[in-house]
Formats: C-alpha cells, structure tokens, sequence
C-alpha cells in the first residue's frame, strides 16, 4: 500500500476550544517518509512537533504533544481525520497552539483534505500488525488491543450514571470514517464544566462546538447527527490518538469507556511490543530515549513549565520559577514582586504592600506543584482546603524578591494533603501557615 500525501495547501480557521483563541490550520503537502508534523509559525523559528506517543503531554480533556518547551494541545480530531484519510506525509502549520474546534468533530478536517485533493507517492506505507493481546485498564475503564487483519474498533460509551449509554463495532476504512465517525461531535457533561473553567479548560467551548448532557437532556443548537453520536466521537478519539503510534496499526481494539489518557496507555504498550519485535536491544535502547519531557524528573522549572502544571493564569499567577524539588517532598520557588502588579493600584496608594492573602496564595501554588508531583501532573488538581496557623511578620513591598519554600507533611489516603508553607524575603520569614488541600482527578 503506498504512502499519501495532499497535491495542494489549504488552510482552515476557528476557535481553540481549550484556549479560547482564534487561530488558523493550513495543510501543506509532504514529501514520502516525512510523516505527520505540527509547525508552530507563531513562535520564533517556527519550531515543529511531532505527533508521537514518546512526545506527550497534558492527557486532560485533549491530547498535548510536546518537545522541550514547545507544545500543542487538542490535536486528536486533526489526527484522526488524517489517519481516516489515510494521509501518511503532511506539514501543518499553526499559528497557535491548539488546532480550530470547529464544530467538535472531524468533518471539517476531513473537507479539507478532500478539497487537498489527496495523492499517492512513490513509497510503501508502513503498517505495524499486533502480534499478542494488550490490555489496559483503570478502575472501570478498559482497552483490550487484539490481532486482526485490519483495523477495528468497538467500542462502548458511558458516564458514570450510565444514562447515555451507546454501543457500537466498525471495520475501519476511509468510507467508514468519512460518513460513520467524521461528523460525530464532541460532548461534555454539565457538572463537569466548571471543574474544566477553574483548570484553564474549555475557555472557547459553546453549543457550536460540543453537545452538553445535562442529566437526561441532550442540549446542542442542531439535532443529533446519529443516534449513538457519542460512542462514534469515542471512536475518532481513539483513531486519532492510535496515529501517535506513528504508522499504520492493525488490530480490533475493545474499548470501555474510553479517555484520552487511557489510549496513550494503549499506545505506548503497542509501542513497546513494536519495539521489541522490530529493533534489536541497542537499538530499542536508543529509540525509546527520543526526547519527551517528564516534567516530573526535572527538579527546576521556568515559568512555562510552572503554567503546564498550574490552572493559574494572569493575575493569578503567584510563582515565577521553581528553584529546587528536593526527595522529601519539599520545594523552593521565587516570585519577583513589582510595582507592576495590579493589585498595588489599590493596596495601598503611596505605600504599596503585598496583601497577606496573596502570600498565602503563592504559598498554596508551590505545595499545589509538589502535591501534583505525585500524580506526574497529569489528570488531577489541588484544590485549596484551608490554611492554619497562620503568620505574617513583615511587609513586602514592590522590588521584594519571594522565596516561596513549601513542604508536604502529611498525606491522607489519595484524597487530601498537608504541607508547610513560609515565605521570606531576603532570608527573613515573612508569612507562613500551614495548608491542606483536596485532590481530585479530572477525566
């Protein structure tokens, strides 16, 4: 089977639904063995991603690729509308770092390459046919990968009241994925939204862009474009995240109530059993070191790394860099306070000081980057509790550099933590208290 490209650049705009930003996708034609690539043209060199499962990031309500510092989020619905496709070779340039929402679905990615006009090139498509079962599970969640001459999925989707319930098995062809998958919408459940909104989440999200379930009710601005709409959207999201495998697949994939973070599952162990039938020791060894940031094997982070892990966003902000993660759960982190900062417009006009509860907040976020620590980061916050034994000992005023230092003295099971928090300037204590927290999981 040769591998395909597109014979024409086409460009597409709209909003991020995470982000909330306007930003245009253009598909450009690549040359055969180049693969899938992400360009980022808004950023300086116009650095490029690729889409792999050695390069992932945050797995909360999207898929993020990442290297180094660079990142795009919410690339599922481009990937699966290419995999659909059957496109092997293309440049995407972005000028953003989330692809347009569109309406939730593929179909209008899945245009746009029809309009691309797809060819063929002169190279063979490599295809990876599984050669022994997989399964991952997480509490009542599973994916099952087996041998199959071909690709297929099935698929059963719920929530946890199982009130929409759907079902649904599919060889998987373009002809299939273009009527059956393509057009089938993203939906969200209505309590869970605001949890979303405080992590920085669906910032762009509207009733053109996703069906929101609320209880027995099905709320979107047109009808439901199939019965079991939402077990097919289930379906592009796993033919979207298996393309980070990087090569054809064949298999039947069995999946319960899938998410995003639960197909990477699925896909890194692909990868490894791809690994080890493909590449000798050395060579496994070295392929498998392709550069992916573990944020949690790093001990310093920059301020983009700091608002990777935290919800937080401007004014909110209190962090500036972390300095040091030490073995025992303890952190060291810096915030530069300046005249610059809004809230001095009004504490106090001609005698500017740091208000006390902003201490606490920086003091909050530093326990909060440790209490995430033990989760990877990934698929869960911290949310602020209360805060005791409370102290402030002197002001700080702008010019004042914050060294935030924070400790976790206590766990609870996997739902609440405690941790030791003090402020200092100069080497000086100038607030302190101590704090818990809840920990949730966001899916």
């Amino acid at each position: 089977m040769k591998q395909r490209t597109i014979s024409k650049e086409v460009s597409i705009q709209g909003i991020a639904i995470h982000s909330g930003k306007k930003v245009k996708l253009t598909f450009k034609p690549a040359p055969v063995h180049r693969g899938i690539v992400f360009r980022r043209v808004d950023l300086y060199g116009k650095p490029e991603v690729l889409p792999h499962v050695l390069q992932l990031g945050d797995l909360v309500r999207c898929t993020t690729i990442r290297s180094h510092d660079i990142q795009i989020h919410t690339v599922e619905h481009v990937l699966s509308a290419l995999k659909g496709m059957q496109i092997d070779n293309i440049l995407i340039e972005i000028d953003g770092d989330e692809p347009p929402i569109m309406d939730g679905s593929a179909k209008f990615f899945t245009n746009l390459l029809c309009e691309a006009e797809p060819i063929e090139l002169d190279g063979e498509r490599k295809i990876f046919k599984l050669q022994s079962p997989i399964c991952v599970t997480e509490s009542n969640r599973s994916l099952i990968a087996l041998p199959y001459d071909g690709f297929k999925i099935t698929c059963t989707s719920a929530d946890d009241r199982n009130i929409h319930t759907q079902h649904l098995s599919l060889d998987m062809n373009q002809e299939n994925y273009v009527s059956a998958i393509a057009p089938a919408r993203t939906f969200a459940i209505y309590e869970d939204i605001e949890p979303l909104l405080q992590y920085g989440k669906i910032q762009g999200a509207s009733l053109d862009s996703a069906i929101l379930l609320k209880g027995n009710q099905i709320l979107s601005k047109e009808p439901l474009r199939f019965s079991d709409e939402f077990v097919r959207h289930k379906i592009l999201d796993i033919i979207g995240d298996m393309a980070l495998l990087g090569m054809e697949l064949h298999c039947h994939i069995i999946a319960v109530r899938p998410g995003h973070a639960l197909n990477a599952a699925l896909v890194r162990n692909i990868w490894e059993q791809y690994q080890e039938i493909t590449c000798p020791a050395h060579v496994k060894a070295k392929a498998t070191a392709i550069p992916r940031i573990a944020i949690h094997q790093e001990t310093d982070f920059d301020i983009v790394k700091v608002l990777n892990i935290l919800p937080h966003r401007y004014p909110f902000i209190m962090i500036d860099r972390v300095i040091e993660i030490t073995d025992d759960d303890a952190l060291r982190a810096i915030k530069n306070v300046t005249i610059n900062e809004p809230y001095f417009q009004g504490h106090y006009p001609g005698h500017p000081i740091m208000p006390g509860v902003l201490q606490i907040e920086a003091m909050a976020q530093a326990a909060g980057i440790l209490m995430l620590k033990r989760y990877q980061y990934e698929q869960h916050l911290a949310y602020f509790m209360s805060c005791n034994q409370v102290k402030f000992r002197k002001p700080v005023v702008p010019g004042d550099q914050l060294e935030i230092l924070a400790r976790i003295t206590k766990y609870r099971g996997d739902k609440v933590g405690i941790a030791a928090g003090e402020c200092q300037v100069n080497g000086q204590v100038v607030s302190s208290a101590e704090l818990m927290f809840s920990i949730i999981k966001v899916t």
